[in-house]
């Protein structure tokens, strides 16, 4: 047990920071894909609301282990080279964004039909009433499922080594392919995505506390 602190904990913490850009990157990322995906669903136009439909559908039941696969070894077959950090967060955005969109869905329904109509009784347009009236709710409304979103993101992250992504995941299997510690190593490694884990959801209750539409 010494020896993981004494010789690899630059390894922890090198792992420990590619997971967290990961996420982070890939989180942010999923957010913002998810608004626009969000609209597409709910415009009144048919075509976007198809397109819309049809990348949720086809995301949301893709394994991210081939979508890795596919852009990281694939997009290079024609000509498309992309550095494997950025690779693995153009894949986990790309999954991450269909449950995002679904989410935002959800705060969306939660949106009463008479302030809607309210806002077009006023004058605004679809992009008016998406923007000052039904995103800033449903936003509001999707922070706790947005933790679950961001530690689902987080644990997803575990995949990178698949691809030669020294992330903490991968760490651990080189520690533990060098000393053979068995579980130990993994349980420390466990110990760390639990800690990000309930830190964001003790964070996103005191943001929800903070947000919360009150109905």
């Amino acid at each position: 047990m010494e020896t993981l602190f004494t010789d690899y904990l630059p390894n922890f913490v090198s792992g420990l920071r590619t997971t967290l850009l990961l996420t982070t990157f890939a989180f942010v990322g999923s957010l913002v894909l998810g608004v626009v995906l969000a609209t597409f669903r709910i415009s009144p136009i048919a075509p976007l609301r198809a397109a819309g439909t049809a990348y949720v559908e086809v995301f949301r039941n893709v394994p991210l282990f081939s979508l890795l696969i596919l852009v990281v070894y694939g997009l290079p077959e024609i000509q498309v080279d992309i550095d494997y950090i950025p690779a693995v967060i153009i894949a986990m955005t790309a999954v991450g964004a269909a449950f995002a969109c679904e989410v935002l869905r959800t705060g969306i329904n939660a949106v009463g039909a008479d302030q809607v109509e309210a806002a077009r009784a006023v004058g605004l347009s679809f992009v008016g009433i998406v923007r000052y009236v039904v995103m800033p709710q449903a936003i509001r409304d999707m922070v706790q499922p947005g933790v679950s979103l961001f530690i689902g993101i987080l644990l997803s992250s575990s995949l990178a080594g698949i691809v030669g992504v020294m992330d903490l995941t991968a760490e651990v299997s080189y520690i533990n392919n060098r000393e053979a510690l068995g579980l130990t190593t993994f349980l420390v490694a466990a110990a760390m995505y639990a800690t990000i884990a309930l830190g964001a959801g003790a964070i996103g209750a005191r943001v929800e506390t903070r947000v919360r539409v009150r109905r």
